[in-house]
């Protein structure tokens, strides 16, 4: 590994964790309990949400919708579609919580990310996240991992708040954020769009390639091992 990276910046879908979890658990987890947000209504992250959602449709769709059930549906369609919109990754990360702490989901990460952690973190380095999934979800996926509470390996979080994935400034913010120069970040993720941002801002960049993530791809594995 280069001597001067300070801080490994790693993605989570396809990346430390297998796209299928994402899309055979989670998704569909999220879908099955969609009504459960009237429960969560009263809280301020869920209401703004709301309200972010009726706003979007508004601008960005011409819908206008006036009803609970009417924002639930566009939260559902959305999901559906994978939109990378901020209030559905929020409300998500919301009826993801209630799965995990009461067991009935627990985070997928492939078997070599918990060792590359502690060797990373044995190193000397930092360690980050940088994902489409809100900062709350990515910290429940890996509190309530497979291997255990992993969440103590990272240092910081950035979602779609930070800036979106495949856009050059969202690295340059990244790594302001940070105090560090992008040369000193390497950036870990399985697309090329988001690595070439990345890159474009600076950042050292590997593309994580695992296994059954895209036919595209070449069927040899790149794991966090080998880095």
């Amino acid at each position: 590994m280069d001597k001067q990276i300070k801080y490994i910046l790693t993605d989570i879908e396809g990346t430390t964790s297998s796209i299928h979890f994402v899309y055979e658990v989670l998704f569909p987890y999220f879908r099955e309990h969609l009504n459960d947000l009237t429960k969560h209504a009263h809280i301020n992250e869920v209401k703004q949400a709301f309200a972010d959602v009726i706003d979007m449709a508004a601008r960005e769709e011409g819908k206008h919708l006036t009803t609970t059930e009417e924002v639930l549906a566009c939260l559902k369609q959305w999901s559906e579609e994978d939109r990378k919109v901020t209030p559905l990754k929020t409300v998500q990360g919301v009826i993801w919580k209630s799965g995990y702490e009461s067991a009935q989901i627990t985070g997928h990460v492939y078997e070599d990310v918990p060792t590359a952690l502690n060797q990373w973190r044995a190193l000397g380095l930092k360690i980050g996240v940088f994902s489409s999934g809100s900062v709350a979800a990515q910290k429940l996926l890996f509190r309530y991992s497979d291997f255990g509470d992993l969440s103590g390996h990272f240092s910081n979080h950035f979602d779609t708040t930070t800036g979106p994935k495949k856009e050059v400034d969202t690295y340059h913010k990244i790594s302001q954020l940070l105090g560090l120069a992008p040369e000193q970040i390497l950036f870990l993720s399985d697309i090329t769009d988001e690595l070439s941002a990345a890159a474009q801002a600076g950042l050292q960049t590997i593309q994580l390639v695992r296994p059954g993530t895209s036919a595209n791809w070449p069927s040899t594995a790149q794991h966090f091992l080998d880095i």
